[in-house]
Order: C-alpha cells, then sequence, then structure tokens
C-alpha cells in the first residue's frame, strides 16, 4: 500500500545561527514516518505551492517563531520574535489552500497560531506580559527551552477521542504566545489550568486539528502524544485513497 506524502513546514534561515539554511526539527518527520507517513520539507517563500499541494495528502503546520502581529492588529511587543514575511505569507496560502480542499491538516505550536490568525482570530502576544507574572502554568522555562505541564482535553471533541483521554495529558510547552479570541468554525479543544488555549479543531473541515504544545517532542515514548500522529496520518491516507 502506497504510504501518503505529508508537507512539513520549514524555519527560515533567520531562525537558525548557522549560515543560510532551511531548518526543522528531526522529531516532526520522525513522528510522520512512525505513523506510516512520507515527510516531504516545505521551505518558506516556495513559489509553487499550488502545484506542491496537488500532490501531497496531508499537511503539518509546524512550530517555530511568531507571526507578525500586524496579521491579526496586534502589538509589536518587544518579546515578539522570529517574525519572517516570507514564512508568514507561504503558511497563510496553504492554510487558505487546504480549507477550500478539505485536505487533512495538523496544526503543532505555531502552526495552531497560524491556523488560528488566518482564519480570523487573534493572539496574546506574551503570556508574562498578559497575565502579570503567571504562578499557575509555566509555559516555557526560557526562550527555546521546554517544559512540561498538563492540559485539560475537553470531552466530545476529536482531539478526545484521538488521544483517548481528557485528563493527565502531560506535554512539552515551549511557547510564549497563545491564542486570545478563537476564528470562527474553529472550536477550543483543550486548555491549560491557567485558562490559556491548548488546542482547537475545526468544527466543518474534514480533519483540521491543532495543539498548542509540541507532540513531536515526547511522542517517541508517549503513546498518547504518538496518537496524534497516527491520526492524521490516517486521515492523510483516507483522503490519497479517495483520490
Amino acid at each position: 500500500m502506497s504510504k501518503p506524502l505529508i508537507g512539513i513546514t520549514t524555519y527560515p534561515p533567520s531562525h537558525v545561527l548557522i549560515g543560510d539554511q532551511f531548518t526543522s526539527p528531526v522529531e516532526y518527520t520522525a513522528a510522520v514516518r512512525r505513523a506510516g507517513g512520507i515527510p516531504v520539507l516545505i521551505p518558506p517563500g516556495e513559489p509553487n505551492l499550488t502545484e506542491l499541494l496537488a500532490r501531497l495528502d496531508g499537511l503539518l503546520l509546524s512550530g517555530g517563531g511568531d507571526i507578525d502581529p500586524k496579521h491579526y492588529d496586534g502589538s509589536a511587543l518587544e518579546q515578539v520574535y522570529g517574525v519572517d514575511e516570507k514564512r508568514d505569507a507561504t503558511e497563510f496560502h496553504l492554510l487558505e489552500q487546504v480549507m477550500e480542499s478539505g485536505m487533512p491538516t495538523f496544526g503543532i505550536c505555531r502552526g495552531a497560531q497560524v491556523i488560528n490568525v488566518g482564519l480570523g482570530g487573534t493572539l496574546i502576544e506574551d503570556i508574562e506580559t498578559e497575565l502579570g507574572g503567571n504562578d499557575v502554568v509555566q509555559h516555557r522555562k526560557l526562550p527555546g527551552f521546554f517544559t512540561d505541564h498538563g492540559t485539560t482535553v475537553q470531552e466530545d471533541t476529536k482531539l478526545a477521542r484521538i488521544m483517548g483521554k481528557t485528563q493527565d495529558v502531560v506535554g512539552a510547552s515551549g511557547h510564549h504566545q497563545s491564542i486570545r479570541d478563537v476564528a470562527p468554525g474553529l472550536v477550543v479543544s483543550a486548555q491549560a489550568a491557567d485558562g490559556i488555549i491548548e488546542a482547537v479543531e475545526h468544527a466543518h473541515h474534514p480533519y483540521l486539528v491543532a495543539v498548542q504544545w509540541h507532540p513531536e517532542r515526547t511522542a517517541h515514548a508517549d503513546p498518547a502524544q504518538q496518537k496524534l500522529f497516527d491520526a492524521f496520518v490516517a486521515a492523510a491516507r483516507d483522503a490519497m485513497q479517495r483520490r
């Protein structure tokens, strides 16, 4: 049986300090491969997105730097970092096309924020600034450093059915921004103890699920996190077979 092709968005050259390179953490490709998919890396600024998407079976919007606040009438706080115009444009264009085609789509961290902003929602520009020193949940240690925290998954959601549980869901977290106003069509499917939105899914798209944490970092050891990739790739395989 043929394996589905899974597009994975990559980080721009400005994200690294070792020269002009498009990069992607290996955990994304490893989790997709374990799920039975073939990863295809998509660089920011790719001029042939329509032709590329026609050959793909699923899209993974990965993590990375921040979205330019101009896209959601946000404030350009000094904590906003890693903004890249080409990446924003590429991923918003990809989102527009998968919303039209119904292609299975999985958003992780920045990817969840891209989905929300692209569909008309807004973001909290910096959680610590917004909450004034949140002692309830630590969403990251320092820029670039992850921490683990629990998340409550809403019952009767696609996310709950995928993960097989609603409590004791612990993910690797490394974000300083999060969803503020939820975009039309999206449903909140998980929240942290401090109320920060940790996952959304689309009420009408065949398969659009997004989480704020980084399941790729622990999926090799946590079956609940790997299930997120397994379900996504399975949806892509079903879409491939229908084509």
